[in-house]
């Protein structure tokens, strides 16, 4: 904790101020304090809170230990105030912890000020101080005012930037326990959801991203809330909260965040299940770096499921592929894909030769003489449905390969 070093208080300002005056002033002190607190209540809502004890103490004791300061400061204008600095970097870090804003604490600070400044104001009224002196005293309150300021807003701050990191290293466990596999209890899940303020979903999905464009894997998306990040990971990934729910702007929300960079959208699951949701969405960003899927853009798995199948083995595809299509390894070359081409067509067209070539743009009569070659190489195979199966998975895995 680094309590900042008053600057602003010289003695310039109290050196105007007749030291006879802090006797006088200070016996007003309890006076100007009921009167800031009760100001301070009843002006700022955030401070229209129930009774607590040690609250009111705390608070209390700044309001005294400030107008304190400022009268002893008047006796003796090169007094040290350490101490009061330390009491309202206390306060300042409560109130972050609390809950209460910096906008808030800072109004409390401006009108207890002002009211302690009216009151005191008043009283060297009443004393007829000249107006050198009265100058000296206003310019002496608001360099106090703003000290203490200061040292509330460094509290303040403080507490707030070790509350974000602390919420964003329970953030990170929390993704790191959804994502087990297998699954964490939904206990476990339920109690780091809470102490890590993240409302508890219905159903997740689970973002892997590719490398960032400049190569910056530090870089920090601007996501929309509640969606959790690892940017450390290979690949990054992100947690999406109920991302199917009508009327959430997620999808367009976190296309604006990601500024281009390709994503992979896994499937929208169940909490239990958001390993699986990972999987599939980092085997999908594989393949969009391969050129199997579009390799720009964010690409939902669930338009791809059949694609993903086929590349789900791939040892096994090939070895499948190798057996059922090593009849066309008597052609040559540019021959056998042109085979391989017309046959893949032929069989996702129900055996229509006229859909075949209206879908290869080829006369039907090359179609024709293409199947005659088919039938040569393969036999009666071609009308054994589940050789006619196994055929059409390995020509479609082939046709998906760029190049």
């Amino acid at each position: 904790m680094v309590i900042p070093t008053p600057q602003g208080i010289t003695s310039d300002p109290f050196a105007a101020i007749p030291v006879e005056l802090a006797d006088l002033l200070r016996a007003q002190l309890e006076e100007v304090a009921d009167e800031v607190e009760r100001e301070v209540r009843s002006s700022v809502p955030e401070y229209a809170r129930p009774a607590d004890d040690t609250y009111v103490r705390m608070v209390r004791a700044g309001v005294v230990q400030a107008l304190t300061l400022f009268v002893d400061l008047i006796a003796d204008p090169l007094r040290d105030w350490e101490s009061v600095a330390a009491t309202y970097y206390e306060i300042g870090r409560g109130e972050a912890l609390e809950g209460r804003s910096l906008d808030a604490l800072q109004s409390a600070l401006r009108i207890g000020g002002r009211v302690a400044w009216r009151l005191l104001g008043r009283t060297a009224e009443e004393q007829k101080l000249d107006a050198v002196v009265l100058a000296g005293l206003a310019e002496a309150a608001m360099v106090t005012i703003h000290e203490v300021a200061e040292a509330a807003t460094a509290g303040h701050t403080e507490a707030q930037l070790r509350s974000t990191g602390e919420l964003q290293r329970r953030r990170k466990r929390l993704l790191d326990l959804l994502l087990a596999d297998p699954p964490a209890s939904a206990e476990a899940v339920q109690d780091l959801a809470h102490s890590a303020q993240w409302p508890m979903p219905g159903q997740i999905a689970v973002v892997a991203l590719a490398a960032s464009p400049e190569g910056d894997e530090q870089d920090r998306l601007m996501v929309p809330a509640g969606v959790l990040v690892d940017m450390d990971t290979r690949p990054p990934r992100l947690v999406v909260p109920d991302p199917e729910t009508p009327g959430r702007a997620r999808g367009r929300s976190l296309a604006l965040a990601l500024r281009g960079r390709p994503a992979a959208v896994g499937p929208t699951v169940p909490l239990g299940e958001a390993a699986d949701s990972l999987r599939l969405a980092t085997r999908t960003l594989a393949l969009m770096g391969r050129g199997i899927l579009p390799g720009r853009g964010i690409v939902r798995c669930t338009d791809h499921l059949s694609t993903l199948l086929l590349y789900g083995d791939e040892a096994l595809m090939r070895r499948l592929s190798e057996q059922v299509l090593a009849p066309l390894d008597s052609a040559a070359g540019p021959q056998r894909d042109r085979l391989a081409e017309t046959l893949l067509a032929w069989l996702q067209s129900g055996s229509s030769v006229a859909d075949v070539a209206a879908r290869l743009h080829i006369h039907p009569q090359t179609v024709r003489y293409r199947l005659r070659q088919l039938e040569k190489l393969f036999g009666d195979r071609l009308r054994d449905p589940e050789v006619r199966f196994d055929l059409e998975l390995a020509l479609r895995t082939a046709s998906l390969r760029p190049g």
